[in-house]
């Protein structure tokens, strides 16, 4: 059997999780278009005849501003180390900048170049861009692929499973992800509070689940400000009820979804605040 793990890396948005959830079939990370949408470290499980791979995926690596920030950083950095294939995952539609050149430098020279989102660039501009991604970051093998079209992306698995090594299994075969489901619920509520939050109110909100009695969830939302609890409950709370109906959609029948936000000022900058939101 081949077995392994893939770490998946690179800046913010450039498609990480998207490219995760396309291989896995399934959703087991969230997504938006809003920067540091993964905050931790997810584990999804590709089972094949006689293969498994566990893809990592990471946080953006980014210039921090707050805490919060340099401690992702280090999580998708702890990911590159001890793993047997390490992909960097760029953009087709912007160029390879300061950011992509630091994260390469800081992974294996084998390590496999994902030129993402080639569904909305132009044949020219995916060419010019593997050309840019060859001569600028220098590593090892070179993908384009569209996560959310699917294009492409059995070409990168097929050469993934290439380089895995002889190995155990280390999941079993049912198991797509290593998530609990209380911190998978509490993401879809900040997957959807993302979609409709504004300005600089998506770096400022947290979720976590305080109580699991099923059918009944109650889900804490914090957030830095007054201010902005105003924002997320929405008039006459109605992006909570918005939020509330997206998430319940996703659950198994019958769940009972409680939603309350709480002020935890700047808690991004506090040491304790982000150990007690597992940080």
């Amino acid at each position: 059997m081949r077995s392994g793990f893939v770490t998946l890396v690179g800046r913010p948005n450039v498609g990480k999780s998207t490219l995760l959830n396309a291989v896995l079939g399934r959703k087991v990370s969230i997504v938006s278009d809003k920067p540091q949408t993964t905050r931790t470290q997810v584990r999804g499980v590709l089972n094949r005849p006689d293969t498994q791979i566990v893809f990592v995926d990471t946080p953006g690596i980014h210039k921090p501003r707050t805490l919060l920030g340099e401690r992702l950083n280090s999580s998708a950095t702890g990911a590159i180390g001890d793993v047997d294939v390490v992909c960097l995952v760029v953009d087709a539609t912007g160029a390879i900048g300061p950011g992509d050149r630091f994260v390469a430098s800081r992974v294996p020279a084998d390590a496999v170049v994902v030129v993402n989102k080639v569904d909305v660039a132009s044949p020219t501009e995916v060419l010019a861009q593997l050309a840019r991604a060859a001569e600028q970051l220098d590593l090892g093998q070179y993908f384009a692929v569209s996560a959310r079209t699917g294009d492409g992306v059995e070409d990168l698995v097929a050469h993934l499973i290439e380089r895995l090594p002889e190995g155990p299994q280390y999941y079993p075969d049912d198991m797509v992800t290593d998530v609990p489901e209380a911190f998978w619920v509490a993401e879809l509520v900040r997957e959807q509070l993302l979609a409709v939050a504004r300005d600089e109110v998506p770096h400022s909100i947290a979720t976590r689940v305080t109580e699991w009695e099923w059918p009944r969830i109650r889900c804490e939302i914090l957030v830095e400000r007054d201010s902005q609890k105003g924002i997320v409950i929405g008039r006459k709370g109605a992006i909570l009820k918005e939020v509330g109906i997206a998430v319940r959609q996703q659950l198994p029948p019958g769940a009972f979804l409680e939603l309350f936000v709480k002020v935890d000022k700047d808690w991004q900058r506090r040491p304790k605040a982000l150990e007690r939101l597992g940080y």
